[in-house]
């Protein structure tokens, strides 16, 4: 049984503006799947659809076999959510904040007392778990957070855009211990992100969502393998609708190829970026031209004409 399965699930709010646009996805168990997009396109109003803290204009969301909208309680168990906003309270130590949660998901005191402290293992707690949540530094709340989701043992978790705002050393200490997590559990990640690092790095499969839909949906590898292996891009000092069309002609840009104000990239499947550049030169196109491996936001810019970093 997949764990996520959403088909043609919308939201609408008041006024007409469209968040999510009838989306269409699974995400089998145990895998680790990412919605990625900028600020707006709509990653966070999908997972609060699937964690029913928002109600779907239509379509259907079922989350571990429940559906959302007509089994809300039977599928919140099943889950568990790291929002964007903190959520622990400060004045209380790393501990009683689990304890708590632990409580209201109805664990067992023997149980969660347990679970508290391989979690603070695995966390890299053990030190701060019997201090004042207030005590901790960003990226260590953020793991409190993490260790608070994961209380009850949920079958599905949610990390919405879970290292935003930190700073790059504690945020790549974060990505370790979300990366450790799919190794010691058969839980199922669902991840938002508009960073393409932690896409790359963290995910079995990622949906590129766009102004509500989703525009691509595949394996990381295999969304830059349809750009081939190197790419070419190119500043046209000139008309670029007239030198991609000379481009393609000569053979030199496929169908693939597209132009983002006065920039041409070029993705290469079967040509060498050497020869792509000297039969470039051979046309006469003058500026500044490079070679490099495709990127997520290559994939993205290709498909939406915006590029991810300059969107999010």
């Amino acid at each position: 049984m997949n764990a996520i399965e959403v088909s043609k699930l919308s939201k609408t709010y008041p006024g007409g503006v469209e968040a999510v646009k009838g989306i269409d996805f699974e995400v089998e168990a145990g895998e680790v799947f990412g919605l990625l997009g900028p600020n707006g396109a709509g990653k966070s109003t999908t997972v609060g659809m699937l964690t029913t803290t928002i109600e779907p204009t239509s379509g259907s969301a079922r989350l571990a076999g429940h559906d959302v909208a007509t089994a809300p309680l039977a599928a919140r168990r099943a889950s568990s959510v790291v929002f964007q906003e903190p959520v622990v309270d400060r004045s209380l130590t790393g501990r009683r904040n689990l304890e708590i949660h632990g409580r209201l998901w109805a664990v067992e005191p023997h149980e969660a007392a347990a679970r508290i402290e391989e979690l603070a293992a695995t966390l890299g707690l053990g030190g701060l778990i019997d201090r004042p949540a207030g005590s901790y530094s960003g990226g260590e709340r953020r793991r409190l957070e993490i260790a608070r989701a994961l209380v009850s043992r949920p079958r599905v978790l949610f990390l919405d855009e879970p290292t935003v705002g930190l700073d790059p050393r504690i945020r790549a200490e974060l990505l370790e211990v979300i990366g450790s997590l799919r190794n010691r559990t058969e839980m199922t990640v669902l991840l938002t992100t508009h960073y393409l690092d932690e896409a790359e790095r963290l995910c079995d499969r990622v949906a590129i969502i766009h102004s509500g839909r989703i525009v691509a949906l595949g394996a990381p590898q295999a969304l830059l393998a349809e750009l081939g292996r190197e790419l070419v891009e190119l500043r046209i000092d000139g008309n670029v609708g007239t030198a991609l069309a000379s481009l393609r002609e000569r053979g030199v840009a496929g169908e693939d190829a597209f132009a983002v104000g006065s920039r041409l990239t070029l993705p290469l499947h079967d040509r060498s970026s050497r020869d792509a550049i000297a039969a470039i030169h051979e046309l006469g196109l003058t500026g500044a031209i490079s070679a490099r491996e495709p990127t997520l936001d290559d994939v993205y810019l290709r498909l939406t004409g915006d590029s991810l970093a300059a969107a999010a």
